[in-house]
């Protein structure tokens, strides 16, 4: 028998989906659909790429009135992206049903237009909380007929501020709606909003922690200043068809997007300031593969669902396990191997090492020894060319301070111990200043010792086949 028949999704839905490609339900899929089925309202803990995106929509769509003129159900996420990806899974799903027009409702679209497909009676709208308050708010949305209500992505709506409008949505809808919410994890204040507006539900939760077997995982230990170093020489080894590196804050993003740009990288920026149309064009090259990287934010990220992405970096490491494993899931997928780096700190050891306890599991440590800014390195370069030729200055005090983060990098296992002995020390400074001659001979001698000593710089290990 097939599965999705078993869990009552309907002969020519299950033919739409085997035509997608999809033939069997994961597993939040097989708990969820026959819960909303039953007509009973959910609370699912389950991370993105779950396939949770159907486990909603399938039941939605089998219950649905055909016909009619009012919505019969919204669905709201956190971002434009999200949106986008929603509506599109809706309209695939209902390419051959007629009166089944889905509307996708976000931020940086005209209201006009907006308030002309409304008018057309749309069966679903998928939204982000401020465009669909927005709407309400001008008399142009009536939500008093809808019969399902999907909150997607909850953790992220109260991350970004967005519960409130959440509920002043939830509010204009009717008690008599079967409502469903979807989380990767469950803080407080979202099962708070949950219980309060949903009735007996069913919670469902799907433990999905582990990172997927087909993802090689290292992290590579650097110092702040020395990250854009530490990302071009990963560039650089590995040259990626399609990569995402994920970065803390916008700002950073918008920084290491220029650096990768001024290195002759072809790369695209995703985050919040980004205008919508930018940020739909940057989305649409990066998945034809005509932009090989995507520097992104993790709530401008959100929802992206892009096919062959090979290898994630972690520019900054996440705050939490659920967000490395949400990152690095963007590769591996469908069975294909897939390679993650996460750069970090002496400072980001503690999350490092908590990670690796959730996840039980080790994480390969590597060191390329970058502990300088590109622009002190260029700086550098450019002294080196400058002094070529003049003779070293004899001041003994001019000598190079380590500083605490390079001391750090000591620890991390890339440089030895520096030598030196205090008391050859001590004895060379109460002896006589050596001749021109016998500086000249230690000199030679020095140099032949650093020629037969020097090591090729160090690359990132790449996974053995």
């Amino acid at each position: 028998m097939n599965i999705f028949r078993s869990l009552g999704i309907s002969e020519e839905m299950d033919k739409t989906l085997s035509k997608m490609g999809i033939v069997k339900p994961t597993p939040i899929q097989r708990e969820v659909i026959p819960e909303v089925m039953k007509g009973r309202d959910v609370m699912a803990k389950a991370q993105t790429g779950s396939g949770k995106t159907y486990a909603f929509a399938l039941p939605i769509l089998e219950k649905s009135k055909k016909g009619g003129s009012h919505i019969q159900g919204i669905i709201v996420t956190p971002t434009r992206e999200l949106t986008i990806q929603v509506a599109d899974v809706l309209k695939q799903l209902t390419k051959k049903q007629k009166n089944t027009d889905i509307l996708a409702m976000y931020g940086g679209q005209s209201h006009e237009q907006e308030l002309e497909e409304l008018q057309k009676n749309p069966a679903y709208l998928v939204g982000t909380p401020g465009r669909v308050l927005d709407q309400i708010k001008r008399g142009n949305l009536d939500l008093s007929h809808v019969r399902f209500f999907v909150l997607d992505e909850a953790d992220q709506m109260l991350q970004i501020g967005f519960l409130n409008k959440v509920e002043e949505i939830i509010k204009s809808t009717p008690r008599s709606r079967q409502m469903m919410l979807f989380s990767a994890t469950m803080p407080a204040p979202v099962k708070k909003l949950a219980l309060k507006y949903m009735k007996e539900p069913k919670t469902i939760e799907i433990e999905e922690k582990a990172a997927p077997s087909s993802i090689n995982q290292f992290a590579i230990f650097t110092v702040d200043k020395a990250k854009q170093e530490t990302i071009l020489q990963l560039v650089d080894a590995f040259n990626p068809k399609k990569a995402v590196i994920f970065c803390r804050t916008k700002r950073r993003v918008s920084k290491l997007y220029q650096v990768l740009k001024s290195n002759g990288t072809q790369a695209g920026e995703l985050h919040g300031d980004i205008p919508q149309d930018k940020r739909e064009e940057v989305m649409e090259a990066f998945r034809k593969g005509e932009i090989p990287f995507l520097v992104a934010t993790d709530v401008a990220s959100r929802g992206l669902d892009i096919e062959g992405v090979t290898h994630v970096f972690n520019y900054d490491i996440p705050e939490n396990t659920e967000t490395y494993t949400h990152r690095i899931g963007r590769t591996g997928r469908a069975g294909a191997e897939g390679l993650s780096y996460t750069l970090y700190t002496s400072e980001d050891r503690p999350l490092l090492d908590k990670i690796e306890s959730d996840l039980q599991s080790r994480i390969q440590k590597q060191n390329l020894g970058n502990t300088i800014s590109l622009k002190d390195k260029e700086n550098s370069t450019s002294k080196k060319k400058k002094n070529k030729g003049k003779r070293p200055s004899s001041n003994r005090n001019n000598s190079t301070k380590t500083s605490s983060k390079e001391q750090n990098a000591e620890k991390e296992g890339f440089y030895g111990k520096r030598p030196g002995n205090k008391k050859s020390e001590k004895a060379s400074r109460e002896t006589a200043r050596p001749s021109i001659k016998e500086n000249k001979e230690r000199k030679k001698v020095t140099n032949q010792r650093a020629k037969s000593n020097k090591k090729p710089a160090a690359r990132p290990t790449k996974p053995k086949n």
